[in-house]
């Protein structure tokens, strides 16, 4: 199920970024905007030309409204699939999958781990009830009807109780270090993003600022704007591969304190069962 909610997750994102990357793409904003203004001041000015000569600041003021731009506010999905455009979408979509892959990797995580956070306290009473009452089989049923992997341990000590306290603590420690190892899973790769997406966006730099120099040696001079258009559309793919890790990063951290705060809590449980399994032996 959580597989399935990441591969849902993935899928979704993925037709969404094509679905915005390969759409028209919008008008230039104050194109329109001023061939209406200029219009409306033709109309005005033929509808109400004056006689005399003392309509020259009116036509100083329009020739000034005509030559002046209409700014309109853009949004902020509009600017950033402007600038995912200008860092070339050969370079900018291995940084999107980055992102887009490492999330639904994070989110699988996210939903292992808060499957495998459980109320220990509670569970040990259960267990102790269990084990004093009903005996090792009862006590057993419970662990297999609880998720998490201290019901795992418990259960695994359990199957050995009859076997010795060394057995018991043994198997303990085993299993315990198989389920580490499924916390963990996944971790590698979301590292693997992290350290991903800068590269990439360093690489689309470095080719972006060759781009731009043979511009200039084309041009056989060195243009101000042929340097810093070059140079801007160069460093967007480190800015968003930057970002990406940034992402990612506060993820994965996120992850290692949640994981180590379940295997410091699987390592007192382990203790505390450990003193029950002494308590049952010695009866």
């Amino acid at each position: 199920m959580k597989k399935f909610i990441a591969f849902v997750f993935l899928a979704f994102m993925l037709i969404f970024v094509l679905d915005n990357v390969t759409a028209q793409k919008p008008p230039v904003a104050g194109k329109d905007a001023k061939k209406d203004v200029k219009t409306e001041v033709v109309k005005q000015d033929t509808a109400q030309k004056p006689a005399d000569t003392t309509a020259a600041p009116a036509a100083d003021t329009t020739a000034q409204s005509l030559t002046a731009p209409v700014e309109e506010e853009k949004s902020f999905h509009y600017v950033l699939k402007e600038k995912f455009i200008e860092g070339g979408t050969l370079y900018m979509f291995p940084i999107l999958l980055c992102l887009i892959v490492g999330l639904a990797l994070v989110i699988e995580r996210i939903l292992y781990l808060n499957l495998s956070s459980t109320n220990t306290d509670k569970l040990l009473k259960k267990v102790e009830e269990a084990l004093a009452n009903g005996g090792p089989e009862k006590a057993k049923e419970i662990c297999r009807n609880t998720k998490g992997p201290v019901a795992s341990i418990y259960y695994q000590g359990l199957d050995r109780i009859n076997e010795g306290l060394d057995v018991v603590e043994k198997s303990i420690v085993s299993y315990g270090s198989v389920l580490l190892g499924r916390l963990e899973m996944n971790l590698t790769w979301i590292a693997l993003f992290i350290a991903l997406a800068p590269m990439l966006g360093f690489l689309g730099t470095v080719i972006g600022m060759v781009g731009a120099f043979d511009a200039i040696a084309a041009a056989g001079d060195i243009s101000p704007a042929i340097v810093a258009g070059g140079i801007k559309i160069a460093l967007i793919t480190t800015v968003f591969g930057l970002i990406v890790a940034i992402i990612l990063q506060v993820f994965y951290n996120y992850l290692l304190s949640k994981i180590d705060g379940i295997i410091n809590n699987m390592e007192n449980a382990s203790i505390s069962f450990m003193d029950i399994v002494i308590k049952h032996n010695k009866k």
